[in-house]
């Protein structure tokens, strides 16, 4: 196959471009604030891990593909220093296994907490909770 010129010239061209182009549009990297391991309390079950991860600016909590949570009415995820901080409360536990995520409002700074709470709301106890380094 016989490319004339100006072809030749162009697709060198958006081959050179192209790479810059793609990885424009590559969404940017999390980057991992504090991390940790939940433990049960109260006779709870809990397990698994939990990232707090900066994403495209915002700030994610999330809950590995290993959570595993035996289960409670009334399961909330929130944040805490020294205790659960009913302030801090993301939303009500997804699910009692697997991965999810939480979005942190803009309003909470992540850095004044240093544990993520599984609280049973209906009942004011805490379920389980996680040390975040």
């Amino acid at each position: 196959m016989i490319v004339s010129r100006e072809v030749a010239r162009r697709l060198r061209r958006a081959a050179a471009v192209s790479p810059l182009l793609l990885m424009a549009a590559l969404p940017a990297r999390a980057e991992a604030l504090s991390s940790g391991r939940f433990t049960g309390v109260n006779g709870h079950d809990a397990s698994g891990t939990v990232t707090i991860e900066r994403q495209a600016g915002r700030a994610v909590l999330m809950l590995g593909p290993d959570f595993s949570f035996d289960g409670a009415p009334d399961p909330k995820v929130a944040l805490g220093k020294g205790g659960y901080d009913p302030r801090a409360q993301l939303a009500p536990l997804k699910s009692d296994e697997g991965a999810q995520s939480y979005d942190i409002p803009a309003s909470l700074d992540v850095t004044g907490y240093d544990e993520v709470w599984i609280w049973c709301e209906e009942f004011a106890v805490p379920l389980g909770m996680a040390k975040l380094k």
